[in-house]
């Protein structure tokens, strides 16, 4: 799984960078689903938005993001609705496979 990181009208930080790999862990469990994760943080009048592309293997790509005050608040939100969604999505395939090895 590739992780890129990208700041849009601000500076990503290593400190910025470090707290996303340690979150990235929180998504082990997928890392076999997911060909890479476009994480993109922006600068947004007194806020900042944090925004993610999630592209699965199967094709699929999922975007998510979040609104708020505190940079690492919202990259801690935006790795809660990622780790919802590809449970999400985990399931919906795993759902498929059964149904297509029941019609065999």
């Amino acid at each position: 799984m590739k992780v890129e990181v990208r700041g849009i009208h601000l500076t990503v930080t290593e400190r910025m960078k470090s707290f996303i790999d340690k979150k990235v862990g929180r998504i082990d469990f997928a890392k076999d689903l997911i060909v890479d994760l476009l994480v993109r943080l922006l600068r947004e009048g007194s806020g900042f938005k944090c925004e993610v592309t999630i592209n699965f293997r199967w094709g699929n790509a999922t975007h998510l993001e979040v609104d708020c005050y505190d940079i690492y608040e919202g990259i801690d939100k935006l790795f809660d609705k990622m780790e919802v969604k590809i449970n999400r999505e985990k399931g919906k395939i795993q759902e498929h496979k059964r149904s297509d090895s029941e019609a065999s």
